[in-house]
């Protein structure tokens, strides 16, 4: 399936910056709330003695930058206990004045120094504080950081994946997805367990906590301007729900869905399912096929795990291979989608590949590539 291309940022970013100036009493409560579900993938942090030391740097560089500024304008200066000032009076009152603890022993009299105190020492005190405080408020702005970060990512997500249900199979989904070439931005798990959700924030991936067969909990993932849905929960019922809400939210998403019982396959196709994957009967297919021959069943294994041995993919047909036909080409040619039609290799029609044509091919797996 052909990749989507990314929505300008401009707009994105606009709208970030309308945020952090002004939102109404709505965007802010649906920002509140889906930050509540809405788990962001983890950032590498900084360790904590890294951090103390660095602030412990910052802090003195601010003390050093105060003193030079006091020590180049010590005329501007009068000590109470007398004599001039020297370097290590103006670093004592760059302290005092900076810890706010001001004994006023050495003040500043001429006007270069007060304007120089009020536009530079000023807000190096703040700055300072700013440092000696600074962990109490990165623990105070942490939720407004996460408001933001979703309301970000909300504003600039569309064509991307969502992928209902973090299971064994919403794993391998991703998993084959990701090798597909398809970043980890742009897919979203949806799962009602919130230990599924943590997992996938672990797994650099956004989620989204809630039941999906509501609609509230879709709009948070933007189904609504997603381009494909899985739909892979532990139940059919859940699944045909799912599908109903998704198709509902969504009318152009191309929706899989995966099934345990074939006798469900319709209700789901008529749910809005575009492909029914039938989890009970492939594993029995597959089952038959490792009894009378486990090659064959290793085979297709290889084929349907992606990177692994060999792929079994579907790309548009190159311009050199437009006249050509089907077995000339470098890669083995099981089939070939020409509009909406699938033509299997041995189909008379299928003389020679023509411009527009999707070719299906079992080539040799390139290793995918890990992402951060």
């Amino acid at each position: 399936m052909k990749d989507h291309e990314r929505q300008p940022a401009g707009p994105a970013r606009l709208s970030l910056f309308r945020s952090l100036w002004y939102r109404s009493r709505s965007e802010a409560r649906d920002d509140a709330e889906a930050g509540r579900s809405i788990t962001m993938p983890m950032r590498i942090g900084v360790p904590p003695l890294q951090q103390v030391l660095r602030r412990l740097a910052m802090g003195l560089l601010v003390l050093a930058v105060t003193t030079l500024i006091v020590y180049a304008d010590r005329d501007g200066y009068h000590d109470n206990s007398g004599g001039g000032i020297t370097l290590l009076d103006a670093a004592y009152y760059a302290t005092v004045t900076l810890s706010t603890t001001g004994y006023g022993d050495i003040t500043p009299v001429s006007d270069t120094a007060r304007l120089v105190n009020i536009l530079v020492i000023t807000p190096l005190r703040v700055m300072f504080l700013i440092i000696l405080v600074g962990t109490t408020l990165e623990v105070l702005t942490e939720r407004t950081r996460q408001q933001v970060r979703v309301h970000r990512w909300r504003a600039r997500t569309s064509d991307h994946v969502v992928v209902v249900g973090y299971g064994t199979k919403g794993r391998h989904a991703v998993e084959t997805l990701v090798g597909q070439g398809i970043a980890k931005d742009r897919i979203v798990i949806v799962d009602a367990q919130r230990k599924s959700a943590l997992a996938a924030g672990d797994d650099g991936l956004v989620s989204v906590t809630g039941d999906a067969t509501r609609s509230e909990t879709l709009l948070k993932a933007e189904v609504q301007n997603a381009s494909r849905v899985i739909v892979a929960p532990q139940r059919d019922d859940t699944a045909a729900l799912v599908t109903l809400t998704a198709r509902q939210l969504n009318r152009r998403a191309t929706i899989v869905v995966a099934a345990r019982e074939d006798e469900n396959v319709p209700l789901l196709k008529q749910s809005g399912a575009d492909t029914v994957i039938t989890s009970s009967s492939s594993a029995g297919r597959l089952l038959g096929v490792s009894m009378v021959s486990p090659t064959v069943a290793r085979t297709l294994e290889d084929l349907m795990t992606l990177g692994n041995g060999l792929d079994l993919i579907e790309r548009p047909v190159s311009k050199a291979e437009v006249g050509a036909a089907p077995r000339s080409c470098a890669d083995l040619v099981v089939a070939v989608v020409r509009g909406k039609e699938l033509l299997d290799y041995a189909d008379p029609r299928l003389t020679r590949l023509q411009w527009g044509d999707r070719v299906i091919t079992v080539s040799r797996a390139v290793p995918v590539p890990e992402q951060a």
